[in-house]
């Protein structure tokens, strides 16, 4: 992903005919004092893990994966707010202001962390369990009904542990966006924090905005973009062994990604762990589950790294189906719309200085996870299945369990817990 905002704006002051170049005239620019950033998600099927923008654990990923739960469509929304300045008086104090339909109450208190000066770092229980990984990876990219030659890659866990990554394995074709961070900001505040509040499947973002502290300027806009719709993915076996996967098309998408994490083992440790990605250029950048820009989603469309916003099929390969007979869950996304805004304005002379006080931007995507080839998990189930009404029932520790196991100790995430 681009840089968010850029300090020096390039405009083009003469062209001069039969030479070898251009003249550019820079417009300088301050700020800006504060920056504003909304993230709202569309989550369905297995996708709908957590309610009210709550970030969903690897346990409870894969609880839901095993039919320990499941999920109509949901919302999600990510607030942060990062300023230059201190406050103003006392302790950092800021709200946003919504319009009714955000069905949040009169204003949604940003929350400024505490920060941890002087205290030791715990040794976390995923640390002091960690155990050297066994197993391997199987790494497969494209859609089609046959992985071409020279896939898989293969990746053993063991000589990861021991600091031999793979070259090449990690794409860096999707650059880091600067977000706002508590880390980038003099005064932070964030939201969902556990304030009791949390946002619904029936809520709207659309219409007039404020975010008013004690460390950052008044801001106001107006938004005409509102979440995303649900995706609705359904897979399908082929003849030729290959899973075909269908999705409904959103009006407001500008592009797909689809990816898919399998494996088998033994029934005591995971042997393999597949990955597959719908990239067709072996792109596995982290960004991809992120908010990506539309710019930067149009210039993954171009280099074939994302799907295009017109696609609404994808074949996942035979040989993929073939190394995970025993789980496949398949996560598939769709970037959405953006808009930003500023004050002031930026000025027309380009010998104009642009001193910015504020800039915001909320940025839109919407996921769904299946699992295909099993039964009412695989997007072709009942509607009461699809809408979450499974009833929950005690497990014994299974494969379920193994797979958090092995790709918490290769990743470096938990495992999943017994229990609903």
């Amino acid at each position: 992903m681009r840089q968010l905002f850029r300090k020096r704006y390039l405009l083009l002051a003469g062209i001069g005919l039969g030479t070898a170049g251009a003249i550019i005239a820079a417009q300088s620019s301050t700020g800006p004092v504060a920056r504003y950033e909304m993230r709202a998600g569309t989550t369905s099927g297995f996708g709908a893990m957590a309610s009210g923008g709550g970030k969903p654990s690897m346990g409870s990923a894969l609880n839901m994966a095993m039919g320990r739960g499941g999920g109509g469509a949901q919302h999600e929304l990510w607030l942060d707010l990062g300023s230059t300045r201190a406050p103003a008086a006392g302790a950092p104090k800021a709200d946003h202001f919504m319009p009714a339909g955000a069905r949040l109450g009169a204003s949604v208190p940003l929350k400024t962390p505490e920060k941890a000066q002087g205290k030791p770092v715990q040794e976390s229980p995923v640390q002091r369990d960690f155990q050297r990984p066994k197993g391997r990876m199987l790494i497969f990219w494209g859609c089609g009904e046959h992985a071409p030659k020279g896939q898989p890659v293969v990746i053993d866990f063991a000589k990861i542990a021991a600091g031999q990554m793979p070259p090449g394995l990690w794409s860096t074709s999707i650059p880091a966006d600067r977000f706002v961070s508590q880390s980038s900001s003099r005064t932070y505040g964030y939201w969902p924090w556990g304030d009791g509040k949390q946002i619904s499947s029936s809520s709207s973002l659309l219409g007039q905005h404020r975010v008013i502290g004690n460390y950052s300027p008044d801001m106001a806009f107006t938004l005409t973009h509102d979440f995303m719709g649900p995706l609705r993915a359904t897979s399908a076996q082929q003849p030729s062994g290959a899973v075909m996967l269908r999705w409904n098309g959103l009006p407001d998408a500008t592009g797909y990604h689809a990816s898919l994490i399998g494996g088998q083992g033994n029934g005591r440790e995971m042997q393999d762990i597949v990955w597959w990605s719908s990239s067709a250029t072996r792109e596995f950048g982290g960004g991809l589950v992120d908010w990506l820009s539309p710019a930067t989603v149009g210039r993954l469309v171009a280099s074939r790294a994302v799907l295009s916003p017109q696609t609404t099929a994808c074949a996942i390969p035979a040989e993929v189906k073939q190394a995970a007979p025993q789980f496949m869950m398949v996560s598939l996304y769709a970037y959405g719309p953006e808009e930003t805004f500023a004050y002031p304005p930026r000025p027309t002379n380009p010998k104009a200085a642009w001193n910015i006080e504020w800039q915001a931007r909320i940025r839109h995507r919407s996921m769904t996870a299946i699992m295909p080839g099993m039964p009412g998990m695989d997007g072709t189930g009942s509607a009461a299945q699809q809408q979450g009404e499974t009833q929950c029932k005690p497990k014994k520790r299974g494969f379920g369990g193994l797979l958090g196991g092995a790709i918490g100790g290769a990743l470096g995430v938990p495992g999943s817990n017994d229990g609903c």
